[in-house]
């Protein structure tokens, strides 16, 4: 595997790029999700929405959703 190229301040592209990120005030998150490629997040997904129907938190979680695809673009 290729080295990453490094420039005359000694950091690579990515390096540079995180620290100006922090420069402007940001801060790097890594988060682990679940891999929706996988078969058992399928059968999990079936799983939670069989629990869901019927209930109220499934109509107010229908109604966030509907409520995030009508989002007002700027």
């Amino acid at each position: 595997m290729p080295r990453p190229k490094q420039t005359d301040d000694g950091l690579t592209k990515f390096q540079r790029f995180r620290q100006n990120q922090l420069h402007r005030g940001m801060k790097e998150l890594r988060i682990w999700v679940p891999d929706p490629h996988r078969p058992e997040f399928a059968a999990e997904a079936q799983r939670q929405g069989r629990l869901l129907r019927g209930r109220p938190e499934e109509a107010e979680a229908l109604h966030f959703i509907a409520a995030a695809v009508e989002w007002p673009e700027s």
